[in-house]
């Protein structure tokens, strides 16, 4: 997938497929004809001009934009800014939300990682109906985020706007993160032969509290279909996660990766167009969202000891994870589906997780219609599912939502929308090498001083228009080449009549 190939690679939909076996078809029966249908692709880059072969070059002749989008984080419960109370300590659980292949819009990602992504959601709708979490000894965060699958932008970006204490990350400090929790690809946690989830972690230390906590959630569910498991020592360190960017930050940061492998991927088809809804147990995802959110629980109440009637209150909603499966990972009903439409007026019905390109000024209050589908309706399902009620649920939304952490949810499906208090944000995410001035994308260069900056690559798409497939009739070469023949055939004769005639009338005209 990251290789440079001199030849385009197209994938046909399933309409185009049938459509040119058809064509093949006809050309198969009519071998002798001296026509034949033939199809290409109409398609033009603007990058593939002369002086723009990389990314700088590109976006300095304004050719090419940035790969990126929006991840979106939220508290639950909300964090109110004017609060007297202290700060707590932070465990911050993180899914990705974009996946890759080889063929651009047919990247779903359903195991890796969407499976995390739902996971993730359904966690939070069901801690959202569990009473007291505002009285527990730390603070919930959760956040998701886009470009993971090019060079880890977003969550680079995430840590960078922390750094800078930018408003998109108002309410959160670096300082106060405990630990990170992160969901993984979780949808293949149930084969035939084993229902085992694995911990991955840096520092054995920094996974004991965790794995103790993953293992009484896991206790509480009082089954033996499922096992936890610490991922094996003999691994050369975490597999792909959001978490490295964490650790390159910061080497003593403790978190861990819960994924449904341990040394090798049970995912054969990684990076894949394969890798769909087909892919995936929906059980496996509701496995491991239960076993994380009562870990959560444990992990937020600091050690006390919690009686497992209260642990009994936190389950998945199953029938939620179906319904996001459907949504997310299929085109019937895809983004048409119910739930989506809930939130938001989506921009198509099929869904891919690639990661797109950043449109107009990056700002953690973006114009709407430069975010993503996806982005849109994370943001909506986590404001609502974190939200307290409003005292001002009458007022006109969102300009009538401008008390202490108010924001309005819902407000594409019917315009009016719902005013509440919650901790919700975007975060703009493209590579922290990367600055927007003047309505130009800049390339910052190298800082080695920075560990986080030293090896983020710019990832750019080029500009181009919709990719169209063109099916045609043209003649048979072999006729073709009959047509010259004759051609100069009749031209040499003609020639040689006009010699002659001349030759004859020259004589005729002597004589007269």
């Amino acid at each position: 997938m990251w290789k440079a190939y001199n030849f385009p690679v197209f994938l046909l939909s399933n309409s185009s497929t049938l459509a040119l076996q058809e064509i093949a078809l006809r050309n198969e029966k009519r071998k002798k004809s001296s026509t034949v249908d033939v199809a290409d692709f109409d398609l033009v880059m603007q990058t593939t001009k002369s002086g723009t072969r990389d990314s700088e070059s590109c976006l300095r002749e304004q050719t090419c934009l940035p790969l990126g989008g929006y991840s979106v984080w939220s508290a639950l419960p909300p964090i109110i800014a004017s609060s007297s109370k202290k700060a707590k300590p932070m465990i911050l659980t993180v899914a990705s939300m974009d996946a890759a292949s080889l063929f651009r819009d047919a990247s779903i990602g359903a195991d890796s990682p969407i499976s995390g992504l739902i996971s993730l959601l359904a966690v939070v709708d069901a801690l959202s109906r569990v009473d007291g979490l505002g009285d527990l000894d730390k603070q919930l965060v959760f956040a998701v985020f886009t470009g993971e699958a090019w060079g880890y932008l977003g969550s680079r970006r995430f840590l960078l706007e922390l750094d800078q204490h930018s408003d998109a990350v108002s309410g959160l400090d670096l300082a106060l993160i405990e630990m990170v929790l992160e969901i993984g690809s979780v949808g293949k946690g149930f084969t035939q032969d084993d229902n085992t989830f694995f911990a991955h972690s840096t520092k054995e230390s920094a996974t004991n509290g965790t794995l103790s906590a993953l293992k009484d959630a896991l206790g509480s569910l009082k089954t033996r279909s499922i096992k936890i498991s610490r991922a094996s020592k003999s691994n050369p360190g975490l597999p792909p996660s959001s978490l490295m960017s964490f650790l390159k930050k910061n080497p003593e940061t403790s978190g861990v990766v819960l994924e449904d492998f341990d040394a090798a991927f049970t995912n054969k088809f990684y990076h894949s167009h394969l890798d769909d809804l087909s892919n995936i147990n929906s059980s496996a995802i509701v496995a491991a969202a239960s076993i994380v959110a009562r870990s959560l629980y444990i992990l937020a109440s600091d050690k006390k000891e919690i009686k497992n009637s209260v642990l009994n209150t936190i389950n998945i909603n199953a029938s939620l994870v179906e319904e996001l499966l459907g949504c997310l990972l299929s085109c019937e009903p895809g983004f048409t589906c119910e739930l989506v439409n809930r939130y938001i007026a989506p921009s198509t019905s099929c869904p891919s997780h690639y990661v797109g390109v950043v449109l107009g000024e990056p700002s953690s209050q973006p114009y709407l219609g430069n975010v993503g589908d996806v982005s849109r309706f994370v943001w909506n399902f986590l404001a609502d599912k974190t939200a307290i009620p409003s005292k001002n649920m009458s007022s006109t939304c969102p300009k009538g939502c401008s008390g202490n952490g108010e924001m309005c949810v819902k407000a594409e499906t019917d315009g009016k929308g719902v005013c509440v208090i919650s901790t919700t944000r975007y975060v703009p995410a493209y590579s922290t090498r990367l600055k927007y001035e003047s309505e130009t994308w800049e390339v910052l260069p190298h800082n080695s001083s920075d560990a986080m900056g030293e090896a983020d690559p710019v990832w750019t798409e080029s500009n181009w228009d919709t990719i169209r497939l063109r099916v045609y009739t043209v003649q048979d070469t072999g006729f073709d080449l009959l047509v010259l023949l004759l051609g100069i055939t009749v031209t040499v004769m003609s020639y040689i009549i006009i010699v002659i005639s001349k030759a004859f009338i020259t004589k005729a005209l002597k004589r007269d």
